[in-house]
């Protein structure tokens, strides 16, 4: 059978078994009182679930056990047997709360236990450095992932934006596992957002997103471009994470301006909450997020084909509009200022 036949296939499983799982999700979370409480920086009036993340976590583990053979999900062991211990963790800080400290601590073995399986990034010829840019990498798309489930429908949303190029990447480079993790991926964001898109009936909670983001992480580690150099390469997966990292970098950068610590309870200063600020609506706001991450991975994909004058010629003016946007934003009518 054709890799893009299995994928499709894939695709299809994880969605179906995400739009099975995530109601009994939602009732059993209902049943055990795990339910996210409003508050005051919160933007939702009335309890909601919080277990979707294992109805993403199953949605993924098992198609791919159902449609893979052995040889391919031995292969993904290391990759799957961290991120059942990152959901672990998500279901421990939604159940009961974690210090963040702690929480980064548990990632950061987590991160270097799968590291230790050979998930690592090759940019440079010092070991040692390619070591640390890794788990900074995994540790810190887990957490941008985490940090952008502040709205309905947008983790899950940009997820399944940043899977479906994943995807047309590993396929476009022969990359099979990839393509394979990337398109359960997919299909289990897209069938969760059935009922996590605005009005919301269940959240993923820290389950789900750190669940994903460890997983995108994973999926820009392991994407290979034969015929391209890292010279170039290595900004391909930046771009097709860019809206979840650029986030990420907003929050912290503004956080230390006001002389907040980054690692504080959540606020309504993300990307999203400003452009609400503005004067969109949530879905707006949410809409016009899938938007941007789609030119950045339809971006990502020209880069991975192209040299290294045009690569650069394009990061540059990427990366020059990022810095506009994080000064802009951080003045009215997307902030106060204070």
């Amino acid at each position: 059978m054709a890799p893009q036949t299995i994928w499709l296939l894939i695709v299809l499983g994880a969605m179906a078994i995400a739009l099975a799982v995530t109601p009994v999700a939602r009732w059993v979370a209902l049943r055990i009182g795990m339910v996210d409480h409003p508050a005051p920086r919160k933007l939702h009036a009335r309890p909601v679930p919080l277990l979707g993340g294992l109805a993403l976590y199953l949605a993924v583990l098992l198609v791919l056990v159902i449609l893979e053979d052995r040889y391919n999900l031995h292969q993904l062991a290391s990759v799957l047997l961290g991120a059942t211990a990152i959901s672990f963790l998500g279901i421990w800080d939604d159940r009961w709360g974690l210090r963040p400290l702690i929480k980064l601590a548990g990632q950061g073995v987590i991160a270097g236990a799968v590291m230790a399986t050979g998930v690592m990034i090759g940019l440079f010829p010092w070991p040692a450095l390619n070591a640390l840019i890794t788990l900074l990498w995994l540790v810190g798309i887990t957490n941008a992932f985490n940090l952008i489930d502040n709205m309905d429908g947008l983790s899950g949303g940009i997820g399944a934006v940043c899977a479906a190029f994943f995807l047309l990447l590993a396929a476009l480079n022969g990359q099979y596992l990839v393509g394979a993790l990337a398109a359960a991926v997919l299909g289990a964001c897209l069938g969760f957002l059935r009922y996590n898109f605005n009005p919301a009936s269940i959240f993923m909670g820290d389950t789900g997103s750190l669940f994903l983001g460890f997983l995108m992480a994973v999926l820009g580690i392991k994407l290979r471009f034969p015929n391209n150099v890292a010279f170039v390469t290595w900004m391909v997966p930046v771009l097709v994470l860019g809206v979840p990292i650029f986030d990420t970098v907003l929050v912290v950068f503004s956080r230390l301006r006001r002389g907040l610590n980054p690692l504080t309870m959540p606020g309504k200063d993300h990307l999203s909450h400003r452009l609400v600020r503005a004067g969109l609506t949530h879905r707006e706001a949410v809409l016009i997020l899938y938007l941007v991450q789609v030119a950045l991975g339809v971006l990502a994909m020209f880069i991975a084909m192209a040299g290294a004058v045009e690569s650069y010629l394009i990061g540059g003016l990427v990366g020059g509009m990022a810095l506009w946007a994080l000064g802009r934003l951080e003045r009215p009518p997307f902030w106060d200022g204070k």
